[in-house]
């Protein structure tokens, strides 16, 4: 086994199990936000909500496989990217979003379609990207990974969340409201503090690696952004609409990525740092591309 596969993150049973419920209560939080008007909403800008669906679900995985493909990194490393691309929007990217004067209502609308999505996309994109891959194509058939385990496993993670904070949404809006205003922040708060502590205790892992990591991540993130925003621009849609596509395709749920090569790839060393940095650079570069977004009153000359 290459020295990269046979590093083991810091991640005991309990940390797992902490992160699985923080990753819940994340969803439970933004479904407290959502209800049936909301995916009614994509009905509205129905070319925005396609364009968006197709950027995280089909070019994003296609584009993955060719930087895969063109750069040729160690098989645990491509099967890390492969997962990444396969996972929804992340967290954070609605409040990104509201950051970078986007639009909020298409980031909470797709943020919860891609969800739902993802309960199928993910296990059938991995396997899919994968298997086209012949070093990751190995991999799998060493690991026999169960696609309807996964999806089980999403199901718990995220779907019931969501499920449950829609009916809570409408059965109890008040009671929503005044929840919503602090289980989403402070679920949010408390992940980006896991990931920071959990860079912390696997420091050496990370500086032992950066190098062969850091440079795919931030290319891969790059080419995640560049995917969203110019498939917004291709298709004719608003700047808000572009800013907000590309933060949605460039925050991925990495986090979810994590638990599932805990589940199901023992915690495999390539893919779990490549998922691992994943969470701490997207937020970095979400949050610096929506700070700058944010400071610019008109974007004339890059939407023409």
């Amino acid at each position: 086994m290459n020295s990269l596969d046979s590093i083991r993150l810091n991640f005991s049973a309990d940390s797992l199990w902490g992160l699985n419920i923080i990753l819940a209560v994340i969803m439970f939080g933004i479904a407290l936000e959502l209800t049936v008007d909301d995916f009614r909403r994509l009905k509205d800008n129905p070319r925005a909500s396609v364009v968006g669906v197709l950027a995280q679900f089909v070019l994003l995985p296609a584009f993955t496989f060719l930087l895969v493909y063109i750069l040729r990194p160690h098989p645990s490393l491509a099967l890390g990217m492969f997962l990444v691309a396969a996972c929804p929007g992340g967290n954070i990217s609605n409040f990104l979003t509201h950051l970078a004067r986007g639009n909020t209502a298409l980031s909470v609308s797709l943020t919860a379609v891609g969800t739902a999505l993802a309960i199928f996309t993910t296990p059938l994109n991995l396997s899919l990207w994968a298997s086209l891959y012949p070093p990751t194509s190995g991999l799998l058939k060493e690991i026999s990974l169960d696609a309807w385990n996964m999806i089980e496993t999403i199901i718990t993670l995220a779907g019931i969340p969501l499920m449950l904070g829609m009916l809570v949404r409408h059965y109890l809006p008040r009671a929503a409201q005044v929840m919503a205003k602090g289980v989403k922040p402070v679920s949010i708060f408390v992940f980006i503090g896991f990931v920071v502590v959990a860079f912390g205790n696997n420091y050496d892992h990370f500086t032992e690696h950066i190098g062969k990591v850091a440079v795919l991540v931030l290319l891969h993130n790059a080419l995640a952004l560049a995917t969203g925003f110019y498939a917004a621009r291709l298709a004719g849609l608003q700047f808000a609409d572009q800013k907000t596509i590309a933060i949605e395709t460039g925050i991925q749920n990495s986090g979810l990525g994590l638990i599932l090569i805990f589940r199901f790839f023992d915690g495999l060393g390539g893919m779990a740092i490549v998922a691992a940095w994943w969470g701490i650079w997207h937020i970095i570069a979400g949050l610096s591309l929506a700070l700058v977004w944010s400071r610019w009153k008109t974007a004339t000359s890059i939407a023409r």
